[in-house]
């Protein structure tokens, strides 16, 4: 079950249904099923918070992942900055809900197996965001 909810901040506009189809076709991509995938909508200092309290991390993000998948069933608790949001995409003068929708899939590639961290993951991950983007505007 995929879930929604909010710390502080309004709910963003989503299409929660088509949303979900496309979250289960990416993980399909790469052999996961979904389990349970929880998004919580927060601001700067609820994230900055998470970042301190269970990473060790004094700053800002746009998202932290808590993976739980056992095997091929992706489980976790996706924590999501719509402050940060909203910032990366003036900076980087993109749609803000195409920034949105970039940041729910991250996570999940990151339950899928995913890293950006290491040599050359981050290029790795940009690629699979672009084409799951391109996915969900097929739907």
């Amino acid at each position: 079950m995929i879930s929604y909810q909010c710390d502080n901040v309004k709910m963003p506009v989503i299409a929660k249904r088509q949303t979900n189809k496309w979250i289960r076709d990416v993980a399909t991509i790469y052999n996961k099923k979904v389990g349970d995938v929880a998004y919580i909508f927060c601001n700067d200092n609820k994230i900055l918070e998470v970042n301190r309290q269970y990473l060790g991390h004094d700053y800002y993000t746009d998202i932290i992942t808590f993976d739980y998948t056992e095997n091929q069933v992706i489980n976790g608790d996706i924590f999501i900055s719509l402050d940060t949001v909203l910032s990366n995409s003036q900076q980087q003068d993109t749609d803000y809900n195409q920034e949105l929708h970039r940041v729910i899939i991250h996570g999940i590639l990151h339950l899928c197996g995913i890293n950006d961290k290491g040599k050359g993951e981050r290029a790795k991950m940009e690629q699979a965001e672009n084409e799951a983007l391109r996915l969900i505007s097929l739907l």
